[in-house]
């Protein structure tokens, strides 16, 4: 079982590279897929900060860097962007394909404590596997200087990510996030089936209960959310992220966007403002 990266695909694109890797993943038990978008370089021995991309439910490791553009604006700001699939494949347990919003394509960023799902262990692969995994095999990557966003669910889990591990990371942003997933219809399949019947273990994945906890923010949060998002009203609740905030202090900059949806065309029209919201804090 290969552990170190293998080189599956290479395109240029905007003076830099997207190149898309494999390697065995001890913490999930099966072979994982991962993208990252290398900028030009001007010097052999420059090395970029590493910024995270969570996809959404049913999305592989290939929609963000097919759809997005967010390449053009990490060429010119000179960041590099990391982005993981979301999920375990290939492991064939019993039911894992039956929904779209739950097994395989929607891990939800978290770890399982159920037998059945023990592999899905996401939080773990983002947070620790995959950081490790950069830093032994990329020279070019100062994974030091780290930051994350994400999309619905993977907007969930940047938004949690970041609140558990604030010496980790500079700065976070989202795409129509799951905010308050304990309020929202979602949580009942994935949390009930990942984590069992206990609130307190799904609080533990939900930004609005944890900025309670994890409340020393210094750079601003961003989200942007499409005001024609047919989630936005009963899903994904930022409103009660941005009430959560309010009472701690934590800053945050919640933009309802008039007429966007919960689609690509969303992400890549305000993607730029993003790459430039992380880029200044991890040049800072």
């Amino acid at each position: 079982m290969e552990i170190k990266p293998t080189e599956i695909s290479i395109s240029k694109m905007f003076g830099g590279y997207n190149k898309r890797y494999k390697h065995y993943s001890p913490t999930l038990g099966c072979s994982m897929n991962f993208h990252i978008f290398f900028p030009p370089s001007s010097s052999p021995s420059h090395k970029f900060p590493v910024l995270y991309w969570l996809s959404g439910l049913t999305c592989t490791d290939e929609n963000f860097i097919a759809k997005s553009g967010a390449q053009r604006a990490a060429s010119s700001e000179g960041v590099a962007l990391i982005v993981p699939d979301t999920s375990p494949r290939g492991l064939n347990v019993e039911g894992e394909s039956d929904s779209w919003d739950f097994g395989v394509g929607a891990g939800f960023y978290l770890n399982a404590t159920q037998e059945k799902w023990k592999n899905w262990k996401m939080y773990d692969y983002v947070v620790k596997e995959l950081p490790t995994l950069l830093h032994e095999n990329f020279p070019e990557l100062d994974t030091s200087r780290a930051s994350i966003f994400g999309h619905s669910m993977g907007g969930h889990g940047a938004l949690t990510i970041y609140l558990k591990n604030l010496d980790k990371y500079k700065s976070v942003s989202a795409f129509a996030p799951i905010a308050n997933p304990v309020n929202c219809p979602w949580r009942l399949k994935a949390f009930t089936n990942y984590l069992g019947e206990n609130k307190a273990d799904w609080e533990e994945y939900d930004a609005t209960c944890l900025v309670s906890k994890y409340n020393d923010v210094s750079a601003t949060i961003l989200i942007d959310q499409g005001e024609d998002d047919k989630f936005f009203k009963d899903q994904l609740l930022p409103q009660k992220f941005e009430e959560a905030c309010k009472k701690v202090n934590v800053p945050l900059l919640l933009r309802l966007q008039p007429g966007y949806d919960h689609s690509y065309f969303f992400i890549a029209t305000f993607i730029d403002d993003h790459i430039r919201h992380h880029a200044q804090a991890l040049y800072l």
